[in-house]
């Protein structure tokens, strides 16, 4: 199958290697003709450092060269989804599946990326997304991790799962398309939550309440917004949210540390070098959780000292004197307001 991957950044490389082992003829769109005409000559990502890019991916910033494709993964920064798809919708060819790896929420609208790129593209266009653990360091080095593919057409899912899938990379289906998007952009802001308390040094316990409380507020807005609370245990949610609270290739949890250790917002983010997808999505988490009313007290705090400057240093005062309550909700109302 001829594959073009939109977005030469880490993420998009480690599945163009992944998708090129598998047997498929892949192109690397950058953004940058620099960039491009660098991974053409090197070989190599500098995100990805030690790993060859094969002579047989070709590197390009010739946005022509998607016509051609049969497939095509969209694999860029949040920011820069709308204006891609916007471009792809001129040269992409009727009936080719489109697959979304970035990870956030459309600011202005706080819709998913699947459905902004449907949108964009049209009802005929197939549209998946494709989540889970799954950092690009260790996908790039054949390390195995296991995502799902996710769309609206378990058709569609299935034949992401067939393209991606191999012996080092499992792909699960679902079509629980809210939960497994707002699991992806949401734990990128818990992320943060636990890189702060890192930075403060408190200890695993207060790691542990804030994973296990902040997939309870994901759960629950996704419930709220018509997705599968049951989603959020799965690959997509808990299985994400451990390995971006906890990992050193995490860039969010990076930044969250920066900060428990005194940095502003901005020099966190200028010193992690890349895109912090958390800061975004805790804005949008923000707007969507009071649109719903549905209480996410740990995104709240996470949002006050993104945007609001508040000291990071009394999240855990604020969040631990709350007003009692049970854990578990009556199912009833499970996910609304606590």
């Amino acid at each position: 199958m001829e594959i073009t991957v939109l977005g030469s950044g880490g993420w998009g490389t480690a599945l163009a290697l992944l998708l090129f082992e598998n047997g498929h003829r892949v192109t690397l769109w950058s953004a940058f003709a620099e960039e491009a005409e660098q991974l053409h000559n090197t070989r190599e990502n500098p995100y990805l450092p030690g790993v060859t890019i094969p002579a047989g991916i070709r590197c390009t910033a010739d946005f022509s060269l998607v016509s051609g494709a049969e497939l095509v993964v969209f694999a860029t920064p949040s920011f820069a989804v709308e204006a891609t798809a916007l471009a792809l919708r001129k040269v992409l060819a009727p009936g080719v599946p489109v697959v979304i790896v970035s990870k956030g929420i459309e600011r202005e609208r706080l819709i998913t990326f699947t459905d902004l790129v449907q949108e964009t593209l049209g009802a005929d266009t197939p549209i998946a997304a494709l989540s889970g653990p799954s950092h690009a360091e260790e996908v790039a080095r054949g390390i195995p991790t296991a995502c799902v593919a996710v769309s609206a057409d378990i058709a569609v899912a299935r034949l992401v799962q067939d393209v991606f899938m191999s012996p080092r990379f499992r792909v699960y289906t679902s079509t629980d398309v809210i939960g497994v998007e707002l699991g992806a952009a949401l734990k990128n802001v818990i992320a943060i939550a636990a890189g702060i308390s890192d930075g403060l040094g408190y200890g695993d316990n207060t790691i542990a309440a804030l994973m296990t409380r902040g997939l309870d507020e994901v759960a629950g807005l996704a419930a709220a917004l018509g997705g599968n609370r049951e989603t959020l245990a799965g690959l997509a949610g808990v299985g994400d949210l451990i390995v971006t609270c906890t990992s050193r290739h995490s860039r969010n949890r990076r930044a969250g540390v920066l900060i428990g250790q005194g940095l502003t917002v901005d020099a966190a983010m200028e010193q992690v070098g890349a895109v912090v997808e958390g800061y975004y999505a805790a804005a949008a988490a923000h707007q969507l959780a009071a649109r719903v009313g549905v209480e996410m007290p740990i995104t709240e705090e996470i949002y006050r000292v993104l945007y609001e400057g508040k000291d990071p240093g009394l999240i855990m005062r604020d969040l631990m004197t709350r007003s009692k309550r049970a854990e578990h909700d009556d199912p009833a109302t499970a996910g609304w307001a606590k």
